[in-house]
């Protein structure tokens, strides 16, 4: 579990620290990247070191499912990026989007959360959680209402996706976290779509951050991996969280992230290899450059879709006509809307022909990559859910999504024109 109480470059702005921080050659006998510590365990001088590393007294390496040390620089960097005082690196998205929540939740317990989310961590709630007892409470996302009066004695958090994934909805996480706040709960954002370059959510009001650092942490589709954060600043002696005592004695503000790692992660066996956490790396020093390039291009090719006669129907808060371009364009401080659209061709039909079309964008099941990605949804990531679960979801036989690269505007412009114009043939 990485801490990091201290930002390294704190004077710097975004597109330095995103590159500086956490660096220490000095550490590394001269190198620009931390070494890859491909050790299962460590060795300790001493049995009392030991003992004292067990107890949490010391931040020594044991073993490699508990801690790694070119894992805590990622989560040194992450945390600190994301204006956290602490960070855990796991396995997957997934990994993270799990232990975050199972962290809080007990059997017989609630949490309310939009319905605008990732398809796994739909299943996860809707599915999974309910076979422990465990009761997810949807209401939609952008409906702050709904949110405050789905809450009830036995809810122990909010959950939200800065932006959801299909519908592309931003929920106002500023008042989010208020309703959270004033009735005694966290407020835990899923940040991957945004990215800390587009949005903090922590600075927004929420507690804890979690992240798919596959995507636009990395970049580069060559790794997988996932990250919760913790803001730090939550009171967990509340009267919702009894079972936090020991934590808290332990580690103090840092109690949920103790909790996370001690109780789930490590037992879970959510692992970051790593070479995983070396490749993101890699990628993170390049993430302001790219998502730069990513909402440029993305901006772009929504107007182009939105001129064209085939696309029906667009998401993408960057249009004014969108519901949530208001609290995008507040929240996200004008940078940009995120590099995600969904829109609308005819029918299914339509859509396959379309992608069989495509030359340069890729055809796959991922997103935040430099590289331009499109789905199906519908028929792929979708295709166990029932009729009414996919209309609940926004999910629709006519829906396209695209993840917007960073290749030369024209080049994605034209290979999206050519697949529409063939749609008229």
């Amino acid at each position: 579990m990485g801490v990091n109480n201290v930002k390294l470059t704190e004077n710097y702005r975004f597109n330095t620290r995103v590159i500086h921080e956490g660096q220490k050659p000095e550490e590394w006998e001269g190198a620009t990247l931390p070494p890859i510590y491909q050790s299962a365990s460590h060795v300790h001088a001493t049995a009392e070191n030991l003992s004292r590393t067990f107890a949490g007294k010391t931040k020594d390496h044991i073993y490699m499912r508990l801690t790694n040390p070119t894992n805590r620089v990622l989560e040194e960097k992450i945390s600190s990026l994301e204006g956290g005082m602490g960070a855990v690196t796991m396995s997957s998205g997934m990994a993270a989007v799990t232990n975050a929540c199972m962290a809080l939740l007990r059997s017989g317990d609630e949490f309310v959360t939009g319905n605008s989310l990732f398809m796994s961590t739909y299943l996860l709630f809707a599915n999974i959680f309910k076979k422990y007892g465990i009761t997810a409470r949807f209401v939609e996302s952008s409906d702050m209402d709904a949110l405050k009066n789905a809450i009830n004695d036995k809810t122990r958090f909010i959950y939200l996706e800065t932006i959801g994934n299909p519908k592309m909805d931003v929920p106002d996480l500023g008042i989010a976290g208020k309703i959270a706040h004033e009735h005694g709960l966290p407020l835990l954002v899923d940040n991957t779509l945004a990215s800390p370059y587009l949005c903090r959510p922590i600075e927004q009001g929420a507690d804890v951050v979690i992240h798919s650092t596959t995507k636009y942490l990395s970049g580069h589709g060559a790794a997988t991996g996932g990250m919760v954060i913790d803001s730090g600043k939550f009171p967990w002696n509340g009267d919702r969280f009894p079972d936090f005592k020991p934590f808290i004695d332990r580690k103090g503000d840092l109690a949920y992230m103790d909790k996370v790692w001690r109780e789930h992660h490590i037992n879970f066996g959510t692992t970051q290899a790593p070479f995983h956490s070396y490749l993101t790396m890699i990628g993170i020093d390049t993430l302001a450059l790219r998502m730069e390039r990513h909402l440029e291009n993305t901006s772009k090719v929504a107007q182009f879709l939105k001129a064209r006669p085939e696309v029906k129907w667009i998401n993408y808060a960057g249009l004014e006509d969108h519901p949530s371009h208001n609290t995008a364009t507040r929240l996200f401080n004008r940078k940009g809307y995120g590099a995600m659209i969904s829109f609308g061709l005819k029918d299914q039909e339509e859509c396959f022909r379309f992608i069989n079309s495509l030359r340069l964008i890729y055809h796959l099941a991922n997103l935040g990559d430099c590289k331009s990605l499109v789905i199906h949804p519908f028929s792929s990531q979708y295709i166990s859910f029932d009729k009414e679960k996919k209309a609940a979801l926004s999910i629709t036989p006519d829906m396209i999504r695209l993840s917007v690269g960073i290749e030369a505007y024209e080049d994605i412009r034209e290979d999206l024109e050519q697949a529409l114009d063939r749609l008229n043939e």
